[in-house]
């Protein structure tokens, strides 16, 4: 069942093309990392999906609402959450006020003992529960990384855009980090991923997007897209190829 379908979606910034005609669809509970160099239109197209920059041209349907018109807020009551690549959560408050926060502006919890509940229900399975009680801005890296997702759960989303969730980490954080985003996958909540480590890419994924200049260059099997020649040479270079085996 396709959960969220764009069409020919453009945006522009005066004079720059940020995204040129994508189209794609994603289906309820796939995992599809979106990957592409720098200034590719990645952060773009998330913004676009969740209202933030809405579409110049071209539509965006989500459980068969038309969504590309509706504030941000109204995205994330209809089911559509995300993690920030820059995060700021609210530095002076706790981390599980934080979390009752995001349940609150969603519309998830109708009294403040209720927002909690959920908070720590999240923070359980982010693994900040020992941290609940402390300010936000002193949470290291890792745990920043995990507010966020906290956060973003805390919405009650069926679609997850999660933005460079591992920059960052080290190979054990990392390896909890999949863990996490496999069960959340487990539990059908579906999610994009935007990802520059291949192998964390290769390891999850069940389909990849590939932008380049603002524009959808390959969409498939993460083994049929690593072998496109357009990708090679747009993203992955012929090194990485080589040395991957995946030459073509």
């Amino acid at each position: 069942m396709t959960l969220l379908s764009l069409r020919q979606v453009t945006r522009r910034f005066d004079g720059l093309m940020a995204l040129d005609g994508v189209s794609f669809e994603v289906g309820a509970g796939e995992i599809v990392s979106l990957i592409g160099p720098n200034g590719a239109g990645k952060t773009t197209l998330v913004n676009a999906i969740t209202g933030v920059h809405p579409p110049t041209a071209g539509t965006i349907n989500f459980a068969g609402l038309q969504i590309d018109r509706m504030p941000p807020h109204k995205i994330g009551r209809i089911g559509i959450s995300r993690t920030f690549q820059v995060m700021q959560p609210f530095p002076r408050m706790t981390v599980l006020e934080n979390v009752a926060a995001a349940a609150l502006f969603a519309g998830q919890s109708d009294s403040l003992a209720a927002a909690r509940d959920v908070a720590m229900h999240h923070l359980n399975f982010t693994g900040l529960t020992d941290q609940a009680d402390i300010a936000a801005a002193m949470l290291p890296l890792a745990g920043r990384k995990r507010l966020e997702l906290a956060k973003s759960l805390a919405m009650n989303p069926k679609l997850l855009l999660l933005d460079e969730v591992n920059a960052g980490l080290n190979a054990t954080e990392i390896e909890g980090a999949l863990a996490m985003i496999r069960a959340l996958a487990h539990r059908g909540i579906t999610i994009i991923l935007i990802e520059h480590l291949m192998k964390v890419v290769l390891n999850v994924s069940t389909r990849l997007l590939v932008l380049h200049n603002g524009r959808l260059i390959a969409d498939g099997t993460p083994e049929t897209v690593v072998r496109d020649p357009q990708v090679i040479e747009a993203y992955l270079g012929k090194r990485y190829a080589e040395r991957s085996g995946v030459a073509t």
